[in-house]
């Protein structure tokens, strides 16, 4: 059952949340197996007490708050994340204990809620819309992919370079070999360091390269080049275009290489846009989130970077030594980058309320639909995990930053540049760079 949420004066909500029979079994049941772990009782080993003994020694009350205690706190926090609501401070819980294990239990939080903001009228905000513009350099490298993709290889006898496909023979130290190995340098397949060291080793050349495995490790290998082979690239002509695409003409392949490269870059400058356009309200709406929420999603952030360096092979000191700040630091940046995820959350939230914007079941589920390759498995999970409320207050934030992003004021990047320029008092106070979350963004909330 959904939590009903009670709107109180001095920015506070009274949320009142049903707890199923089942759960509060479970609860009991939890309670009674660490109980009996602590619970000494003649005639009984630690951890073997029956359920009605165990009550008749420590009373059903005692039993009972344990259990309350022990998962109010996730309750608690499950309703938090199926309504939305986003809490100033702790709560203030209010209930009482339940008469039994057989029935659904209810008790209510009051807790102070971050503000509603005050919003500006973003229709007279400028932002600097950038021009999307397909550098020719960048055409260019699509087209010599492509040519690399048909190109002849050649044997070269000089020292292997990037690029260059070369036969080798690896050996470790302890003696496990991989023979006539074909590999080309920069494509990945070999650890950074050792394709550094295979740079400019030339055929018959053996070597013992160096790398570390792990955070404390090193390992040697002993690389014996065999071969290298130069890629020699087909010229650019219509004998290409007719090899490797389904184009006729190398002109034709060029105008739908330069139309691909267009409407990624039109995505990205548009992407960037729809983030200036959130950083300038937020900026005008001035406000500045604390709490819980904010302190929460700091941890987030910090756990994922963790998560990130340990799947890169290295750890967050690895990351402090190479950048050279402190953890005082980090914690502190990322501190301020959950303020600004909050802050960009709360103004859109507003902005959906002041524009009455809706999300429908029918509208949630063909966004699913589109999104995923088997929405049926998807909406069948979300709806089971509590995320269909999460999932529809994505989509009605995504929706108020269309209408913001179409609604402020475009101006000229050129025009925004030669603006920022020009010197007055207020240019003196130190700026902080923003980067604000935006529904859909990859990067963390």
């Amino acid at each position: 059952m959904t939590p009903v949420i009670e709107e109180l004066p001095d920015d506070k909500v009274r949320i009142t949340v049903d707890v199923p029979s089942a759960d509060v079994h479970h609860a009991v049941e939890h309670a009674a197996s660490d109980l009996a772990q602590t619970v000494k009782i003649p005639g009984f080993r630690k951890g073997k007490v029956p359920m009605p003994v165990l009550v008749s020694r420590i009373g059903r009350e005692r039993l009972y708050a344990e259990a309350i205690e022990s998962h109010i706190a996730g309750w608690y926090g499950n309703a938090i994340a199926r309504t939305g609501i986003r809490p100033a401070d702790r709560p203030e819980l209010d209930y009482e204990l339940p008469s039994s294990d057989a029935e659904d239990w209810r008790f209510t939080a009051t807790v102070p809620v971050l503000p509603k903001p005050e919003l500006p009228d973003w229709t007279k905000i400028q932002v600097p819309a950038p021009e999307a513009e397909v550098p020719q350099e960048l055409v260019d490298a699509e087209l010599d992919a492509l040519r690399g993709t048909v190109a002849e290889l050649t044997p070269a006898d000089r020292g292997a370079q990037p690029g260059d496909t070369i036969v080798l023979d690896l050996v470790r130290d302890d003696g496990e070999a991989q023979r006539d190995y074909v590999v080309e340098l920069g494509a990945g397949r070999l650890l950074p360091e050792l394709e550094e060291q295979i740079v400019g080793m030339t055929p018959g050349e053996t070597r013992e390269l160096r790398f570390a495995p792990g955070e404390d490790d090193l390992a040697v290998v002993t690389a014996t080049v065999k071969e290298i082979k130069e890629k020699v690239l087909p010229p650019l002509d219509d004998e290409l275009a007719r090899a490797a695409s389904e184009f006729d003409t190398v002109d034709e392949l060029r105008q739908d290489v330069e139309q691909r490269l267009r409407e990624q870059i039109d995505a990205q400058v548009n992407e960037a846009f729809r983030r200036a356009a959130l950083d300038a309200v937020v900026e005008a709406t001035h406000i500045d989130p604390s709490g819980p929420l904010v302190d929460a999603r700091t941890r987030t952030l910090i756990r994922e970077m963790d998560e990130m360096m340990r799947r890169r092979g290295a750890s967050l000191d690895t990351y402090l030594q190479v950048t050279g700040g402190s953890a005082d630091e980090l914690v502190i940046r990322l501190h301020e980058e959950a303020k600004r995820s909050v802050a960009g959350e709360l103004v859109l939230e507003a902005a959906a309320d002041k524009l009455g914007i809706e999300i429908s079941d029918e509208q949630l589920e063909e966004s699913i639909k589109e999104r995923f390759l088997e929405p049926e498995h998807v909406l069948e999970q979300i709806r089971a995990g509590d995320a269909f409320e999460q999932e529809r207050r994505s989509l009605r934030m995504q929706a108020a930053l269309d209408r913001i992003a179409d609604e402020v004021e475009r101006i000229p990047l050129e025009q925004a540049e030669a603006r920022e320029a020009i010197w007055t008092p207020d240019k003196e106070k130190t700026k902080t760079e923003t980067k604000l979350w935006t529904p859909g963004s990859k990067e963390p909330a």
